[in-house]
């Protein structure tokens, strides 16, 4: 069980996606890739991670660097922020590492966003590699060199672009996830299908209580296809200066959502809610059929995410969206459908518009 994709940027190979059952190959995978002989790691970690995956890594990169530290933040998005960056920062400093010294991101979309940011960063750019341990950070955060950290609890306002050297996925690490977070990776996965491939759309349906049950060569299946959707968007538009915005569907609301909660619903949870949302304005436009809105919002369920939500402030999730770091200077960037498999760029998305969409899967009020 093993597969590679290579990514590219500027018509160049840029760096490799490993999908893999084990740490086996991370050591012929480093070795391949970088050159780290003589030279310093960091593995940048969380709370949640480092008892699990931390030893056996550390074992693995010590074969092959002269010095591996280490450094776990606290588990949680309400983690991602500067003073994490900053502690980081000192760490490396007082170990003396250089521009030819590695980061290793050790964990989920929270650990990998922040590690690829503090190496943007860090003596203006030093290499980092990404070992995605959840669904999410495996089949979309670790992919395409987006790093950033949250600011006042506005999602990734502090970003830079800064490609990793290296993706090494151990599907093994799933074993471990718990439901919920398992469940919010495959909003992200379902995302990929709904913009991109409704032939995969469909192949997800069809499989997911093998999804479910995280059968091995399934969920490697359904890995790979999700990357390959990601890699496909990420290589034509690596700064997202146009498609690349694609892969906001359902992020605009979601990210409202996410904040209006203080970050108390999972980031897929609210990616399903947003993509409910950007469904419904697709379908009051008459761009795609009841069937196909309703089709995609009955397709979450199984999947363990959530279609309504309680106790929301309509006008203040929509005044939230004004302040996303995807607005467009008056205008909101809205990702719509024209079916599924293809989606497009809309500027032009109301506040009306929002707020009926909210209204549909606010459970207060459909009763």
């Amino acid at each position: 069980m093993s597969k590679v994709i290579p990514v590219h940027k500027d018509g160049k190979e840029c760096y490799k996606i490993y999908i893999e059952s084990s740490f086996d190959s991370l050591k012929s995978a480093v070795l391949s890739d970088l050159s780290l002989q003589g030279r310093k790691v960091c593995i940048v970690t969380d709370s949640n991670v480092a008892p699990l995956y931390l030893d056996a890594v550390k074992d693995v990169l010590s074969k092959v660097c002269d010095m591996v530290i280490s450094y776990t933040m606290p588990a949680g998005e309400e983690n991602k922020t500067l003073d994490v960056v900053r502690d980081i920062y000192t760490v490396l400093i007082e170990a003396r590492f250089d521009r030819k010294d590695t980061l290793v991101a050790l964990g989920g979309g929270v650990v990998g966003d922040l590690t690829g940011y503090t190496a943007a960063t860090y003596l203006r750019g030093v290499d980092f590699i990404q070992i995605p341990t959840t669904l999410l950070s495996q089949t979309d955060s670790s992919i395409g060199g987006k790093t950033g950290v949250d600011f006042d609890s506005y999602k990734n306002m502090v970003g830079a672009f800064h490609m990793p050297r290296l993706v090494y996925m151990n599907m093994s690490t799933l074993d471990t996830l718990p439901g919920r977070q398992f469940a919010s990776g495959m909003a992200e996965v379902l995302k990929h299908g709904i913009i991109k491939n409704a032939r995969f759309y469909e192949w997800l349906i069809d499989n997911f209580n093998e999804i479910n049950d995280r059968d091995k060569d399934v969920l490697e299946e359904m890995i790979y296809q999700s990357c390959l959707v990601k890699k496909d968007v990420v290589e034509k538009d690596p700064t997202e200066q146009g498609d690349r915005a694609l892969l906001n569907f359902g992020h605009t609301l979601g990210h409202a959502i996410e904040k209006f909660k203080n970050f108390e619903l999972y980031h897929g949870e609210c990616v399903a809610l947003g993509c409910i949302c950007a469904a419904i304005i697709s379908f009051r436009r008459q761009l795609i059929s009841a069937e196909e809105c309703y089709e995609i919002r009955d397709m979450f369920m199984p999947f363990g995410l959530p279609i309504s939500i309680e106790d929301i402030d309509i006008d203040r999730i929509v005044e939230l969206t004004k302040s996303d770091k995807k607005a467009d200077g008056k205008t909101i960037k809205f990702i719509l459908l024209k079916k599924v498999g293809r989606a497009f760029i809309d500027r032009t998305v109301t506040e009306d518009e929002m707020r009926f969409a909210l209204n549909e899967i606010n459970f207060s009020y459909e009763d």
